[in-house]
This record gives structure tokens, C-alpha cells and sequence, in this order.
């Protein structure tokens, strides 16, 4: 509905312009009929400035219907692309299909469809109507040829959907996983490169990239095919009509002499014409139908984000609530009744082997997951249906992976939006990353490169914690947030830790290693997702001690004899 005004309008001027078509066939008539009976050079010039008119109206009309499919399509970007955006950003966070790059080149593919050969034709196609009648009152003989050639173009289209699509779609999927290989490939270059699967890779890459060729090869030829009929209908139809037409005036069956015959051959032609575009751009046609079909696949099973009524700040009071959760679209539990409460400051350390679930509990506190069971609270609100728009600035996150984006030092501090030097130094200097950023030629304007290339590994980890405390947000959850960081940097993390708790913030640190202990005022146990022990620092690292001693003396208690079989008579 939105692109209604302009497709009527671009209908109206498809009409005028195809109608102008018969501009020429009027022009030879008129020649043949007052030119050259008459000899009169005033009349040949007045007709061929008419007919000089009517081609100038036509292009500006063309020029005109261009311009306005451009805008609507501009239009229908303004509209979606946010949308789609969104919806491809949410589908990756879930696991789902379509949180890829295809639903973008999928909206390319439907918007540069306004203004295609195909859409146009299908415009005007009413016209073609118009021309029809117009053969029927030359004569009902030709008029019903006309007919039959259109039925019988019809016919050929429907054969040609049914044989290119099966193959094309088949094609498009396989393109898609080429492409995907391809991306996973150039992400893990170095690896590849390092120990020689370049070939092997580049195998498996071609069987796939050969799989896609071959069924577009099947769908070209079949599509080829039927496109060579279709051009055959249209010329056979033209040169039938003349014939009909040249018979039916031999005849004295034809309305309007001899010109008529020709006027039907052109009108017969021009019935036909906007089929012949619609076939012979077939391909694109039902490329632009299954772009459709995934669009709308996609956005049907991400919802749009509905604007919610605004929450209070948070002041940082965390709760969980028996909390089930595994990745989404799965059905394993990965986190099986968890339940705590932290107060605004309070500092947790989780701590437990790998696979415990540490990361998926540090997803579902900043709202990244849906729970199967149970919720995550701050201050008494819903993390996972909480506008992120709106929460986003009051949580920090350090994900186990490190990702930062192209742009500046700056730029990456403070989450890309309005750069406020100010707190961007009061972060940087707060996990000790200032001196260094500073000795650079451009300091803060200097660029990280792609996905922090330019950086250390270490580096790349501050200044992404240096993300997560910017602007002193209420929560703040580090996963692993000392993995790639040294003595200075441990240090640093801690220091980060204590004043930001002074001032009010509540953390949530995932990790293996022990040198952020210090710092907690509580610790939990988690292992295969179960909570094994939450309370004060010194109570669970005591009763902590307290078992691995009991299970050192047991194992190391020596073993009681096996009692004797009794004897038996």
C-alpha cells in the first residue's frame, strides 16, 4: 500500500506512452492517404512534426515513469531498510535463518525490481487490451487469431515457470552456502594459511561453486528454450495477422481497406509484446519472487519491535528467577535453576569449569537470550523484553569473544555514538589504556583497523573493557574479561572493578582465573549449569576448601579389606 500512489502513477504513464506507440502507424497512413494522393509538402511537414511530438511526449513519459520508480524504490527503502536491519541483527543473535548478509542482497534484489523490463511490461499490459479491441473491430477473424497467439504465450510462460523454477531455486541456495563458505574461509585465513588447508578448502569450495553453476546452467537452458518460442509466437503472430488480414481483403472482409491490414499486423504484434518482455526476463522474475518469499519468511518470524511505555533508569539491583535457558531454537538446557540476587555495587565472580554454562549466563543477564524458564530482573524489569535502545546505555558487556568495529579508538570507547571525549578518557583510563593510546601518532583518532586488526590481543581486550564501563552503566557483566591480559592488565581490570563498584555499579565477572577474587563480594560455583554454591567470597571459597580437603583424605584414606564369601555347603 505504501508504493500504491506511485505505481498509478507510472500505470497512467505506461498507458499514454503505449498508446503513443501507434503515433508511427498513423503517420505512415496518413502519408499513404493525404501525402501522396495529394502531393502536398505543407501536409508531409505537418505530419512529421506531429509525429516528431508524439516521440518527444513519449520519452518524457518514459523519462518520467524512470523517475518515479526510482522514487519509490528510494521510498521503499526509507521504509524497510531499518526494519530489515533489525530483523537480520535479531535473527543472528538467535541462531536463526536469515541473521546473514542474504536478506540485504534479497531487498537490493526487490528494490532495483521497481524498476525493471518485466515490472514495466506488466504495466502495460492493460494497454495490450486496448489493442486487442482495437483488432477485433478490424475484423473478429483477426481479432480471435490475436487471441489464440496470446492464450498460446500465456501457455508458454506457465510451461517456463514450471521448468526454471525447481532448478533456479536450487541454484540460489547453492550460491548462498558458496557464498557463506567463502566468508568462513577468508575469517579463518590465517589458520588456513598457516598449516597448508588451502587446497583442500578451495576443493570444497569448488564442488559447491559447481553444484550452483550446473543448476543455473539447467534453469538458462530450459529458461532459453522457451524464450526462443516466445520470440517465434510474436513474429509468427505478426506476419499470420498480414496474411489473415491480406486474405480477408481479398475477401472484402476487412473494415477499412488495405491499411487495416498492416494496422492489425502492428496491434497483433503489440498484444504480445508485454508477455514476450515478462518471458524472456523470466530469471529475474523469480529471483525477485523467492527474494520476496525469504523477506518475508524473515520478517514474519521476527516480529517488529513494538514501542513500550519507558522505564525508570535502572539502579542496578540484579535478580535471577529460576532460570532454564540453552541456546535459542534448541531444546538442551544449558542453564538448570539458577536463581540469585546482587545489590546495587555488589561484585559476583562466577566461577567453573569450561562447558558450565558460564557464557550463556552472562548472555541471558544483559537480555542477548530468552529464558525457557524464569526470568533476569534488574530493579524488578525484564532484561530480555526491556527496549535495548533504552537499557543499552546502563549495561556493560565484555563478551568472550573480543569484536571491535571499524573506526577510531574513540569511536569504539563509546559504543559509536556521540563521542564524548571526556568519559571516552575517564574509560581509558580506568583499565589502563590511556598512556598507550596516547603514544600513538593520531591518539584517539587512530584507527583500529577491521574486526581490531591493528591491534594486540591484550589491547583489543582493554579497549573493548573500556566499552563496557563507558559512561558508568548500572551492570556490568565481563565474560572471560581477563583471558588475554597480562600482570599490569589484571591490575588494571581490578582498579576498574573497585571504582566503578564505589560509584554504584554492579558486576558480574565470568571467569577461569583467580586474580579477580580479590575484588568479589560474592562467588558462585557453576558447573553443567547447575548452581553448586552462591554467598559471600570467604563463605564459599571456605566450605570450597573445606570439600577438597574432605575428598584429599578420602581418597588418600587406605581401603577397607573385602569381606570373605560365606562358605557354602
Amino acid at each position: 500500500m505504501m508504493l500504491r500512489p506511485y505505481f498509478v502513477r507510472s500505470a497512467w504513464f505506461s498507458v499514454i506512452s503505449c498508446l503513443l506507440i501507434l503515433a508511427p502507424s498513423g503517420y505512415m497512413l496518413e502519408v499513404y492517404d493525404r501525402v501522396v494522393n495529394s502531393r502536398n509538402h505543407l501536409t508531409l511537414a505537418m505530419l512529421t512534426l506531429a509525429v516528431l511530438g508524439a516521440y518527444m511526449v513519449m520519452e518524457v513519459l518514459e523519462w518520467a515513469r524512470a523517475q518515479i520508480m526510482q522514487e519509490a524504490g528510494e521510498a521503499l527503502d526509507e521504509k524497510m531498510r531499518e526494519r530489515i536491519f533489525s530483523a537480520i541483527f535479531q535473527a543472528n543473535l538467535k541462531k536463526m535463518p536469515g541473521g546473514s548478509l542474504q536478506p540485504l542482497n534479497d531487498f537490493r534484489t526487490l528494490r532495483d525490481f521497481l524498476g525493471s523490463p518485466p515490472l514495466l511490461a506488466l504495466m502495460e499490459a492493460p494497454v495490450s487490451l486496448v489493442f486487442l479491441a482495437l483488432v477485433f473491430a478490424i475484423s473478429p477473424v483477426l481479432g480471435w487469431a490475436a487471441l489464440v497467439g496470446s492464450i498460446l504465450q500465456v501457455f508458454v510462460g506457465w510451461l517456463n515457470e514450471r521448468s526454471t523454477r525447481p532448478p533456479l531455486m536450487e541454484a540460489n541456495r547453492s550460491a548462498s552456502a558458496a557464498q557463506q563458505y567463502a566468508d568462513g574461509t577468508l575469517r579463518n585465513a590465517q589458520v588456513i594459511e598457516s598449516m597448508g588447508m588451502l587446497r583442500d578448502i578451495h576443493r570444497r569450495w569448488m564442488s559447491k561453486q559447481r553444484e550452483f553453476l550446473g543448476l543455473q546452467a539447467i534453469a538458462s537452458e530450459n529458461a532459453g528454450c522457451y524464450q526462443a518460442l516466445t520470440k517465434f509466437l510474436q513474429t509468427t503472430m505478426g506476419s499470420l495477422l498480414l496474411g489473415l488480414g491480406a486474405w480477408l481483403l481479398l475477401r472484402n472482409q476487412l473494415n477499412g481497406g488495405a491499411g487495416m491490414m498492416l494496422i492489425a499486423s502492428i496491434l497483433g504484434g503489440r498484444v504480445l509484446a508485454p508477455l514476450v518482455q515478462i518471458v524472456t526476463q523470466w530469471k529475474l522474475v523469480v529471483n525477485v519472487r523467492d527474494a520476496w518469499q525469504r523477506l518475508e519468511g524473515l520478517l514474519s518470524a521476527i516480529p517488529a519491535t513494538q514501542n513500550s511505555m519507558p522505564l525508570p533508569a535502572p539502579r542496578g539491583q540484579l535478580q535471577v528467577e529460576s532460570l532454564m535457558a540453552g541456546p535459542p531454537g534448541g531444546n538442551a538446557s544449558i542453564i538448570k535453576n539458577v536463581a540469585f540476587k546482587l545489590n546495587p555495587g555488589e561484585v559476583l565472580v562466577v566461577v567453573g569449569p569450561s562447558a558450565s554454562g558460564k557464557t550463556t549466563l552472562a548472555r541471558l543477564l544483559v537480555g542477548l537470550w530468552p529464558a525457557a524458564g524464569g526470568k533476569v530482573r534488574l530493579d524488578g524489569a525484564d532484561v530480555f523484553t526491556w527496549n535495548k535502545a533504552e537499557l543499552g546505555p546502563c549495561l556493560g558487556y565484555l563478551p568472550q569473544g573480543v569484536e571491535l568495529l571499524e573506526g577510531s579508538m574513540a569511536e569504539n570507547i563509546a559504543r559509536f555514538g556521540e563521542v564524548s571525549m571526556a568519559k571516552v578518557t575517564t574509560a581509558a583510563k580506568a583499565v589502563g589504556l590511556h598512556d598507550f593510546i596516547t603514544s600513538l601518532p593520531q591518539g584517539y583518532e587512530s584507527q583500529v583497523g577491521r574486526d581490531g586488526a591493528r591491534l594486540s590481543g591484550g589491547q583489543r581486550q582493554r579497549v573493548a573493557l573500556a566499552r563496557a564501563i563507558y559512561g558508568d552503566p548500572v551492570l556490568v557483566v565481563l565474560d572471560e574479561p581477563n583471558s588475554s591480559l597480562d600482570e599490569a592488565g589484571d591490575a588494571a581490570l581490578a582498579a576498574a572493578i573497585v571504582e566503578l563498584k564505589a560509584r554504584g555499579t554492579t558486576f558480574v565477572v565470568m571467569t577461569h582465573r583467580t586474580s579477580v577474587l580479590a575484588v568479589a563480594d560474592k562467588m558462585m560455583i557453576l558447573q553443567d549449569g547447575i548452581m553448586q554454591a552462591f554467598g559471600p567470597r570467604d563463605d564459599v571459597m571456605a566450605a570450597l576448601k573445606k570439600a577438597n580437603e574432605q575428598a584429599t583424605q578420602a581418597a588418600q584414606a587406605p581401603r577397607q579389606p573385602r569381606p570373605a564369601p560365606l562358605a557354602t555347603a
